[in-house]
């Protein structure tokens, strides 16, 4: 039985109540309807509205009608977005001109069959069920059964070649399967991606980054070698070995890498990690999602970095080298600001849990300096290490090790999730503190001083202001050696 919440119902009542005053007709079609069908509810609802035409105004109408948000989408083929805040939901509302002379044609030039059904809203409200009023000249019900995306019309990628990112981020959203046939398609356009906007891939990436499917799925887009068409940084990752501790090149090791962190992040049961990877980044992105994206990019400077130093395969430096690389493809991808900053943390100190690993009691001044360097993102950089261990495989890489490394970066995460529970330790002395008693003039010295005794605070060698400023004397002593 299809049928619409109380709550949804009433809002579509109040869009229906204005159309019918303007006497225009007004069709919801696509993925409000497919929903339904699956009884999948979203925090946000989004509602897409087809009309015979003049859409923007209807749309500029109703917003202010309605007070609410306002933008056109594309001026040329007639889209508008209406944007309500009711309570602590957020409705968004799509209006689109009919590509075509009906609704019928309209609903061929929908992305794929799942989308192509229509509803007239003044059929919305039937207390008892909608199935009997749908338009469905294109099986989506059959496809939704079947658990299939598949395109409308042979079409479909010219007319949008974000499409084919977006049959790939359906079938990972839904669970659904990629029919045979819009595979071949996708392989056969896939070139057209690279005149899509960068920041609509990336939207349509991060809703792939936010299932556990991102293995699965970059599996078959790399096959299909659509992912070079977004990255082309990583042809040059295929084929290089990296030496016994590794039993893949560096780009097979990558996608490894992707498998083990879904595996991970999928059998992680703590409240505190759940609320941290939740944690709304920028735009509604995620730290989870992001976290996907910094595995991906943490070996893409080995290519650059790549030497044979007494018949070794070496890598030095090639975690600057990805921050430089990392940060020009968050760039690319229109990241926020704070989110490349993150991506930033990840990428460069990927490989500080495996260090703290080596030593199986880690001093507590080196692990006070990671959790110092690595900020907030520490527990998405030890839960990057656990992935890119668990995808090092090679002869040398010995089970004591790692064992090791596991017990090391568990350690580690119990001991974040603690420290962020206590109350940071207020500075026993501050920078007046300092000038005044060893008689010094503002300067990066000053900092430094700082510092070094809030780390000697932090391991508990110094309690008091007492010994803050003995130990202050000390370090300006060993500096002016």
């Amino acid at each position: 039985m299809l049928r619409f919440t109380l709550k949804d119902k009433n809002i579509l009542k109040e869009v229906h109540s204005f159309a019918k005053c303007r006497r225009v007709k007004l069709y919801l079609v696509g993925g409000a309807l497919r929903d339904l069908i699956l009884e999948r509810e979203k925090a946000n609802p989004d509602f897409d509205f087809a009309i015979k035409s003049r859409s923007i105004s209807f749309g500029r109408s109703l917003a202010q009608k309605m007070r609410a948000g306002f933008v056109v989408l594309d001026k040329e083929h007639g889209a508008c977005r209406v944007v309500k805040k009711t309570g602590s939901q957020i409705y968004t509302f799509d209006f689109s001109d009919f590509r075509g002379k009906d609704l019928q044609e309209d609903l061929k030039h929908r992305d794929f069959t799942i989308n192509s059904m229509a509803l007239n809203l003044d059929d919305a409200f039937d207390p008892k069920d909608l199935s009997g009023f749908l338009v469905d000249p294109y099986g989506a019900r059959e496809d939704l059964k079947k658990k299939f995306i598949r395109i409308v019309n042979k079409q479909s990628f010219s007319e949008d070649p974000l499409r084919i990112l977006r049959a790939f981020s359906f079938a990972c959203i839904l669970g659904f399967e990629i029919d045979k046939e819009t595979l071949a398609l996708a392989k056969k356009e896939k070139k057209k991606l690279a005149v899509v906007s960068f920041e609509r891939i990336r939207d349509e990436l991060f809703k792939i980054f936010d299932t556990e499917k991102t293995f699965a799925c970059f599996q078959v887009l790399d096959e299909l070698k659509i992912l070079e068409i977004i990255f082309p940084e990583i042809k040059k990752m295929r084929g290089i070995g990296q030496g016994p501790y590794h039993h893949l090149d560096v780009w097979q090791h990558t996608l490894e890498s992707i498998r083990q962190l879904d595996h991970l992040l999928k059998d992680i049961k703590e409240k505190e990690i759940q609320e941290y990877l939740d944690e709304i980044i920028s735009a509604q992105r995620s730290r989870r999602q992001l976290l996907r994206l910094g595995l991906f990019l943490h070996d893409i400077g080995k290519p650059a970095t790549m030497r044979r130093e007494k018949g070794r395969t070496t890598f030095h430096g090639h975690e600057r080298e990805g921050l430089f690389l990392s940060a020009q493809i968050g760039k690319r991808l229109k990241l926020s600001n704070e989110e490349l900053h993150s991506l930033h943390k990840m990428v460069l100190w990927h490989l500080r849990p495996g260090y703290l690993a080596d030593s199986e009691h880690p001093t507590e001044r080196a692990k006070f300096r990671y959790f110092r360097d690595a900020g907030l993102e520490a527990l998405s950089v030890l839960l990057l290490s656990l992935a890119d261990q668990r995808a090092t495989k090679g002869p040398l890489t010995t089970n004591n090790a790692r064992k090791q490394h596991e017990r090391v970066v568990g350690l580690l995460i119990k001991e974040y999730l603690k420290k962020g529970k206590e109350k940071k330790k207020k500075r026993l002395v501050n920078g007046n503190d300092i000038m005044r008693k060893f008689k010094l003039s503002p300067s990066k010295l000053i900092g430094k001083i700082l510092s070094e005794l809030e780390e000697l605070q932090a391991i508990g060698k110094i309690k008091s202001k007492e010994e803050a400023l003995k130990a202050a004397s000390k370090f300006i002593k060993s500096k002016a050696r």
